[in-house]
């Protein structure tokens, strides 16, 4: 397996140019592939997760690239297919929800962790309206074998909220194709602000979903239209890398391309910075982190909101003054990899305290963080990235398999070296 090592690195500064946000140009490719008329695409991410949505919309008969999207009104021209999906759950999810409510014969496979990522919820509810939907492995995972199926939504379609806010947007995004209804979202929803990007950018393509707070979703019937163009925002998962290195190293660290315009939550990663003591500054598109105090605050908090960013303030407890813990996030366990598992191991490894909860993990620092440590990264972008962070601690650190990273973000490790400084 390849690896590569980065450090020890004492001072971060500069300005980075975020890639496209992953949630957004999935969601905005499907949607515009759904859409009645041509969509010209800006800043499309082109990562593993968007290639293999492009791909399996040019197998269902959509004409795009990461340009265009010419719109198939609202049914898929081609009616059989096999799609290989990858480890993208925000493409195989949707797709699945809009397949099911389209009729036709279609197979939907991925890579293996994708086989332990659950789906059965969604599948329930599809089956619910009338869906055939067949499991082609393991009862309530991928693949899936989906049939043409006689669809009758009901009065009231219920869905889970606590495993992955993707099923309640995928079939948010599906329901318009088949005249609407009303859901409604059983326990808790993780992830709302997820959600939210769905429903601001429905609104976008002319469907405008009404909810009576997170329980109730009210979604009209289509068709969606085209707005003719659209824009993907930088990607706010991806900017906490670099706005903690900034708050670890010195800073300033710019990114750009989002900012306190964003329909992203992750961008709320800068109340995790600034509540450790960091300073932060931001404009419509962009945001700027700094250093504010020797030694960053410990913090104990809910991001059940911010789970991708999460995983980066697991690793910012690193480098804070006393116990940090960080709190409901259960659906780390059904991501790439078990993340909190996966997060558990790895920080050990750096010589910090760590216990592990169904739903959280409490981290006791270091007094001084274990040198040339090799990190496993799990087949997981987001691992690879977030512990890339460690280097700037002043001590070395091995990432293996860093080629993960393609999934979202092809050029990290390079923009990382932009900004770091012996």
């Amino acid at each position: 397996m390849k690896s590569l090592q980065l450090g020890p690195a004492r001072r971060a500064s500069g300005t980075v140019r975020l890639p496209g946000s992953k949630s957004i140009s999935n969601r905005v490719l499907l949607l515009a592939a759904l859409a009645e008329g041509e969509t010209v695409v800006r800043d499309l991410l082109d990562a593993d997760d968007t290639r293999v949505m492009l791909e399996a919309l040019r197998k269902l008969g959509v004409k795009c690239d990461s340009r265009r999207v010419v719109g198939a009104g609202g049914t898929f021209a081609v009616r059989s297919a096999e799609l290989f999906l990858g480890n993208a759950g925000t493409a195989l999810r949707p797709l699945t929800a809009v397949l099911a409510l389209c009729g036709g014969e279609y197979r939907l496979s991925g890579v293996p962790r994708m086989y332990e990522r659950p789906i059965g919820d969604l599948v329930d509810t599809l089956r619910s309206a009338g869906a055939r939907i067949e499991y082609s492995g393991k009862e309530g995972f991928p693949p899936l074998a989906i049939h043409a199926g006689k669809i009758e939504i009901p009065g009231v379609l219920r869905i889970r909220g606590e495993a992955s806010s993707q099923f309640l947007s995928a079939l948010l995004m599906a329901l318009p194709l088949a005249g609407g209804g009303t859901v409604e979202v059983e326990g808790e929803l993780i992830s709302k602000p997820y959600v939210e990007i769905t429903l601001n950018l429905m609104r976008r393509f002319g469907i405008d979903v009404a909810r009576a707070g997170w329980r109730e979703f009210r979604v009209p019937g289509g068709p969606y239209l085209s707005p003719g163009e659209i824009r993907v925002e930088g990607d706010a998962s991806s900017a906490s890398y670099f706005l903690a290195a900034g708050a670890i190293a010195g800073g300033p660290v710019r990114v750009e391309g989002v900012g306190r315009d964003s329909i992203q939550g992750d961008v709320q990663f800068v109340e995790v910075l600034e509540t450790m003591g960091a300073r932060v500054a931001s404009g419509p598109d962009w945001i700027e982190a700094s250093s504010g105090v020797k030694e960053l605050r410990p913090i104990d908090m809910d991001l059940n909101h911010i789970p991708d960013a999460a995983m980066t303030a697991a690793v910012l407890a690193l480098f804070a003054d006393g116990p940090s813990a960080i709190r409901n996030i259960a659906s780390w366990r059904v991501k790439e990899t078990d993340r909190i598992a996966a997060m558990a191991k790895e920080l050990r490894k750096l010589g910090a305290a760590v216990e592990e909860g169904a739903d959280y993990l409490k981290i006791d620092p270091p007094g001084k963080l274990k040198p040339n440590v090799a990190i496993d990264t799990y087949d997981d972008h987001r691992m690879a990235m977030c512990f890339s962070l460690v280097s700037l601690g002043g001590v070395a650190v091995t990432i293996k398999d860093p080629d993960c990273v393609a999934k979202t973000f092809p050029e990290y490790f390079r923009a990382l070296a932009s900004i770091c400084q012996n």
